[in-house]
């Protein structure tokens, strides 16, 4: 797959995201998230068909967002990454959202990224425990 093509339309710059098929907006969050999806995709040799992005969701009946959703070979949503653009520290705040989206799409892990520090989580029973390598 080719990552990172950029492309000027009008006065804004685009990146076109090969699992969504389309050019998007590069916003400081966009660019993490694609190097994340980059991550997924070419180093950790998730099938690109098993990945969704900006992957909508149910939360207390409010529509929600998740940036990225790995499912496994039979469908099931396997993890949740959020992102955040580079400035943004990951806080418990971060955290917080995750586990909200979590509520309203049971995975095994959770995942947090600005780009530079990635924290994964594994979620067991209500528990989180905070794991020391990426997951999948």
């Amino acid at each position: 797959m080719e990552w990172f093509k950029t492309s000027i339309i009008g006065n804004k710059t685009v990146v076109f995201d090969p699992l969504r098929k389309q050019y998007v907006a590069l916003t400081p969050e966009e660019q993490v998230r694609q190097k994340m999806l980059n991550y997924l995709v070419e180093t950790r040799k998730v099938a690109a068909g098993l990945v969704a992005v900006e992957y909508s969701i149910k939360v207390n009946n409010l529509p929600k967002r998740c940036d990225i959703v790995v499912f496994n070979n039979l469908g099931e949503p396997q993890m949740i990454v959020e992102c955040k653009a580079e400035s943004v520290p990951i806080t418990e705040k971060v955290l917080d959202q995750a586990i909200r989206y979590f509520s309203g799409l049971k995975v095994k892990y959770l995942t947090l990224t600005n780009g530079k520090t990635m924290f994964c989580y594994k979620i067991t029973g209500g528990k989180i425990e905070i794991l020391t390598e990426f997951p999948l």
